[in-house]
Parts: C-alpha cells; structure tokens; sequence
C-alpha cells in the first residue's frame, strides 16, 4: 500500500469512527434513565405512554428505594442516571440533603400547591409530586371469609389476637413506602405508642417480606390474609380482578408520591419532558390505568375515575389525622430502619412468641389481680424501645445507621454494629422475660 493510499485509509477509518462516536453520543441522548422502586405495571405502562407521546426510549433501572438512595450516593462522581422516581419523599430530602438532584420548574398549569395537609412540590424546586399516596390495609375477602375473620378498620384492629399469623408486610429499610406507613403511625401515636403498635402488630405477622410488592403478591394469593400497603397496591389489586378489598385507617398520611431530575443528569432535556408528560392530562389519565391506580394530583383527572375512586381533593378526611413532620422523618430515617430490623424483622419468632404468649394469659387471667400486673409488665417489655426519640433524631447518631442488613446474618462493622448488638441483645432479654411472664400468668 503506497503513503498516500494509508493516509486516505487512515481518514476515512478516523471519519467513520467520529460517525460512529456521533451515533451513540445521539442513541444515548434519545434514552431516558430512570431509577425507581415501581413495579413493572407501573414502569411499563407508563414508559410505552411516554415514548409513545415524545419518541424518546426509556430504561428503568430497577431498585428498591433505599437501594437507589445509596446507588445514586455511590454514582455520583460518574453520575449516568436521569431521574430518581419512587413514592417516599422523605427519601428525596436525603438526596437533596447530599446534594444529588437538580432543580426544576414545571410548565404545566392546574396543579395545586397541596394535597391534603401535604405540599405537592418540594418549596425548594428539587423533586416535583405527580400522585398523592395514602397508607393502610388490604385484605383477601375469600380468605377472611374462609377463616372466619371480621375485617379490621383500624391499626389497633391489626394487634388484636384474631390476627395472629394472618398479617403481612415489608421492612421499612427495604420499602420506602413501608418506612412511611412505619414513621405515619409513630408519628401518629407517639414514639413509645407507636413503636409499642407496631410491635404488637408484628407479633401477629405470618411473615416480613423482602420486597414491598410481596405484601400484595401474599394476599392476592392467600399466602396470608391481611396486607400493610401503600394504597395503590390494593386499588391496583382490586381493579385488576383479585378478590380484595382496601382503606384507609384514621391514622393515616396523605403525601405526594415524586419524580426529580438527578443531578448532572446526561439527558436533562428529556428528564424535563417525562416530568412535563407525567403531570400533563394525558400523563394523569394513565395512573387511573387498573395495573397503576395512583391517585392523581391534577383534580379534574378525576372525573375519569373509576366509581368510589379515592379523591383526596374532595374528601378532606383523608390524611387528616397526621400531619406529617418530613423534616423529623428524615431526621431519623436510617435509625428508625435500624430499629425495626433489630426489634422486629431479625426478632420475629422471639416477637410472636412473646406477644402469643400474652394474648393467651389475657383471655384466661381476666378478674386476676396478680396475673393483670403480670401481664402489664410483660406487655411493657415488648413495647419497650432501646433510646429515646430525642436521641434517634440526633444528626450524628443518625448517620452512623447507613449500612443496610439483607439478613440477620450480614456482618455490619463499627459503631452501627456496637449499638445494634447492644440492642439487640436487651430486645431478645425483653421478649423472653415477657413471654415468661405471660405463661406464669396463664397458670394463674
């Protein structure tokens, strides 16, 4: 080959390659990619909605929301994700606390600045609500039927001994909507009350799911009969043909379920368009899809609803109960995950034990004295938590509980595993004093 021929050859190779190069940068800029927690009918029938109304292609990379909090942390020096999409907004206020979203301003015209209580949109610009998200229970009517069980209208329905081994739910440090349906109630009731609820609760579990969407997937099966969800999960359940039913308990919060741009996202154009789309008539109208059921926060989009479709703008009781602090839930998010894992999620058989054992004593030991201080010791011991309030919303002590357990049996380090240990080894010492408690006052 002579000089002249290897240099045209070395030219075209060199145009062909920036051509090439050209190719992708475009391909990627024509790919929207989303972290979230939704399940795949939520995704996919919005995505094939999007790119159907603007011609742009959508991956949705797929994690649970704290896993994308600690994905999108870990990314950020090389950041390759657009967006951020999921349901718990005190998860976007710890992004936004470290920085990692981007501002924006919505174009779209109709949407209320509050839904319930609850501001729609972060004040600050960072991350924008497209649904309104309430919490509380689903049951399986062929189940509770089958079992005899009158359906529960309230939390403190969930403890009562009837319940024993027909509940289900997920670990707030795997779900973060769970996290708010966990944090809704403490702050609901109080940080003793609360804690001592849910534990009461927890001692009626058949089982503590890996995933959030496993709570529906058991009662829509008959796997158990009563699920702790958010609320979508039951209307979506329900119009989809399962014989289910959903409400909302008085204790409850209304919140608005996000979408935010990620900070230094490589396709902010359009990041901006899935936003616009998602709050657009047409966008509103796919949540009343029955694979979605979202409550929309756009109120003429339900006019298209279903009959007897939750409107959160028309009734004003929903969400009504609690006004829900987002700065205190974010305050102590890791620890309150922490706390559950410790006291309930790696303690559950020890918790059933314990809280079996007390609702056994109380049905025999009514009219005896002895026996009712008994009991109300032992019952003290399961509600009992390990620190205060005040010292799980302290900063520094939050931040220890940033590593996350899949398993009782994950090795944690440093002071998170110091204090988790100490935990749980009182957690362990209360359950088992209290279930003797209770079988000494069952012989009385």
């Amino acid at each position: 080959m002579t000089t002249s021929k290897r240099y045209q050859a070395l030219f075209f190779s060199m145009v062909a390659a920036t051509a090439l190069s050209a190719a992708v940068q475009v391909q990627a800029a024509d790919k929207l990619v989303i972290v979230t927690s939704y399940p795949t009918d939520t995704t996919v029938t919005v995505g094939k909605a999007f790119t159907k109304a603007t011609g742009i292609k959508v991956e949705m990379l797929k994690k649970k929301t704290t896993a994308g909090i600690k994905y999108l942390q870990a990314t950020a020096g090389n950041n390759t994700s657009d967006m951020f999409w999921a349901s718990a907004p005190d998860a976007f206020e710890v992004l936004k606390g470290d920085g990692l979203l981007q501002k924006y301003k919505v174009k779209v015209k109709g949407i209320p600045k509050k839904v319930g209580a609850f501001p729609i949109n972060d004040p600050d610009g960072y991350y924008k609500g497209f649904a309104a998200s309430g919490y509380g229970i689903m049951w399986n009517t062929r189940y509770l039927k089958a079992k005899k069980l009158p359906v529960p209208k309230s939390w403190a329905d969930l403890a009562k001994p009837i319940y024993h081994g027909h509940v289900g739910m997920s670990a707030p440090s795997r779900s973060g909507t769970t996290h708010l349906t966990v944090e809704t109630i403490i702050q609901g009731l109080g940080w003793e009350k609360g804690w001592a609820l849910w534990k009461n609760i927890a001692g009626n579990f058949k089982t503590v799911t890996a995933r959030s969407f496993g709570v529906p997937d058991g009662v829509n099966s008959g796997q158990f009969g009563i699920g702790i969800v958010i609320d979508f999960f039951g209307l979506s359940s329900q119009a989809s043909g399962f014989p289910v039913d959903f409400l909302y308990p008085k204790v409850t919060t209304l919140v608005p379920a996000n979408i935010a741009i990620v900070k230094n996202a490589p396709n902010r154009k359009a990041a901006a368009q899935f936003i616009e789309f998602l709050l657009s008539p047409e966008g509103q109208e796919v949540l009343l899809d029955p694979k979605i059921r979202r409550l929309p926060v756009n109120p003429k989009t339900y006019a298209k609803a279903p009959k007897d479709f939750p409107n959160p703008f028309k009734d004003k009781s929903l969400g009504a109960a609690v006004k829900f602090d987002l700065a205190l839930s974010k305050s102590r998010y890791n620890v309150v995950n922490s706390l559950f894992d410790v006291m309930v999620t790696y303690r559950l058989k020890e918790l059933q034990s314990a809280v079996r054992a007390i609702q056994k004593a109380e049905a025999k030991a009514k009219g005896n004295p002895a026996a009712s201080k008994m009991l109300a010791e032992a019952k003290a011991l399961v509600g009992k938590v390990p620190i205060s309030d005040k010292k799980a919303s302290e900063k520094s002590f939050n931040n220890i509980f940033k590593k996350k357990r899949k398993k009782a049996t994950t090795k944690v380090t440093g002071r998170q595993a110091q204090f988790e240990q100490a935990w749980d080894a009182e957690i362990k010492a209360n359950y088992a004093k209290a279930r003797e408690l209770a079988e000494k006052a069952y012989t009385m």
